[in-house]
Parts: C-alpha cells; structure tokens; sequence
C-alpha cells in the first residue's frame, strides 16, 4: 500500500468502539486496530459505552458477549429497540448456538469465537463499513 492509499484509508475508516470486560482483549484489539488506521475508543462494560460522548459517533462496535451486568446481546437489543444503524461484531469465548443464532436474527454484522485472528476481525470490520454506507447510515 503506497502513502497516499495509506492516508485516504485512515481517513475512510471511522471511530471503531471495543466494548469488552477483559482488559487484555481490549489493549490488543485497540493495537491491531490503530495499526490499521482506524481511530479507537474502548470500553470496560456496556453502561460505560452507553454512558459515553462517541456513542453517536461510532462508526462500529466491536462487543463481547458476556459481560457482568449488561451482556453484548442486551446491548444490541438496546440499540435495535432505538432503531440503531450501527454495525455490530460480536467476539466471544463462549460460542453457543443460542447465543449466535440470536445475534444474528437480530441483525449483527459478524460473530467471531474469541481467539480470532487479526485478519478475521479487520475484513469484518470493513465488510460492516461498507455494508452501513450503502444504506446510508
């Protein structure tokens, strides 16, 4: 990729949010991501993500599925029920049909089983742009 490609990437990419309890799983994907070009925010649990300024200004989520307190899957309820256009891919270790079967009728972008490799997660994350740009969100 030549600099000038480099440069019209970051500036397409959007604010990509990590909402995850585990720390290490939000420092590393925070890394891969910003290595990418993409400007970063995370978050330890839903309510902080809920209670945050770039809540309206992300362009995607990245959410862990189980959490204390909210999980990922009541978030996205959340977000549907005020007819939210955000893209969402949910990571997680626990990767039980239920729990992916509910994700996805309920509209989810991607469905990644934690560990995922940073590849996986980068063509998500530009499928899921994409995806919101042609319906204009």
């Amino acid at each position: 990729m030549d600099a000038c490609s480099h440069v019209l990437k970051v500036l397409d990419s959007g604010l990509i949010s990590i909402v995850d309890d585990d720390e290490s799983i939000r420092d590393a994907t925070k890394t891969l991501l910003r290595s990418a070009g993409y400007e970063v925010r995370t978050f330890a649990s839903a309510e902080e993500f809920l209670d945050s300024g770039p809540l309206q200004a992300t362009d995607c989520l990245i959410l862990d599925v189980r959490m204390p307190a909210m999980s990922g899957l009541v978030l996205q309820e959340l977000l549907n029920t005020e007819a939210s256009r955000l893209p969402i891919i949910f990571v997680t270790a626990h990767d039980d049909q239920a729990n992916r079967r509910k994700a996805i009728d309920a509209g989810t972008a991607d469905f990644l089983r934690k560990p995922f490799s940073g590849d996986a997660l980068l063509a998500a994350i530009q499928m899921a742009l994409s995806s919101r740009r042609k319906v204009g969100a």
